[in-house]
């Protein structure tokens, strides 16, 4: 069995700086109001090791230290923690070994977001904030059941099919983000639930007017590579 004894001091470092990062993301998944008691959770993987950091199941968050997050391979086996690690590790590893630029996942339960997964629909690209995020709608995967490498199969088989969208609604589960760190991810998680709200108010009103997909190419393009500091 390989423990984290077995790793040079470079990656050991990586590992406590991973751990403190994903402890604190964790609780910016309460305070978007993105989970609730201890629902969801927030992994990251190593640069320098085929490693990853992930919440441990059924833990309270606040109750959530970095040396209670656990380090696992990426088949999902243990190398270094006291508790189990989250239900959802098999899946989050998956993602890892199948899309190789993205280094960060989160899955939460958040309510609009998980609604739209409840009636399998993607949600509808109907604002320029979405075109900006997303790239287009955000999609639907396949229902899936907890507790394997399944859920994550899923995500990468709808996500290569949106290859601009940072997140999937699984049917009949939730949201799942990916990003190119931990906390890339938990701003994608906390972007999908805000438009998944105000995607749901606006069909209370009416129609949605979907944007055009020459539109979103044109708003995704400047926000990911114009807008903000560089």
């Amino acid at each position: 069995m390989v423990t984290l004894a077995d790793f040079g001091p470079e990656v050991r470092a990586e590992v406590k700086q991973v751990r403190e990062v994903v402890s604190s993301l964790h609780q910016q998944l309460i305070k978007w109001n993105l989970v609730v008691w201890t629902a969801g959770n927030v992994s990251q993987r190593l640069r320098t090791a085929d490693l990853m950091v992930i919440k441990p199941s059924g833990v309270r968050y606040e109750d959530l230290t970095p040396n209670s997050m656990v380090v696992t391979d990426l088949e999902g086996n243990v190398v270094d923690g006291a508790e189990a690690p989250s239900s959802d590790t098999a899946s989050h590893a998956y993602i890892y070994r199948n899309m190789p630029d993205v280094y960060g996942v989160v899955h939460t339960h958040s309510t609009y977001a998980t609604a739209w997964a409840a009636t399998g629909q993607n949600i509808p690209c109907g604002l320029t904030m979405m075109g900006d995020e997303f790239g287009g709608p955000v999609p639907v995967g396949p229902f899936r059941l907890i507790g394997s490498e399944a859920i994550g199969k899923g995500v990468v088989e709808t996500l290569k099919k949106y290859p601009k969208s940072p997140a999937v609604l699984m049917q009949n589960h939730g949201p799942f983000t990916i990003g190119k760190d931990a906390e890339a991810a938990v701003k994608a998680a906390a972007m999908t639930e805000e438009v998944a709200h105000t995607m749901w108010a606006a069909r209370q009103l009416g129609e949605i007017i979907e944007i055009d997909q020459a539109d979103i190419d044109k708003l995704n393009d400047r926000y990911q590579n114009v807008y903000g500091q560089h």
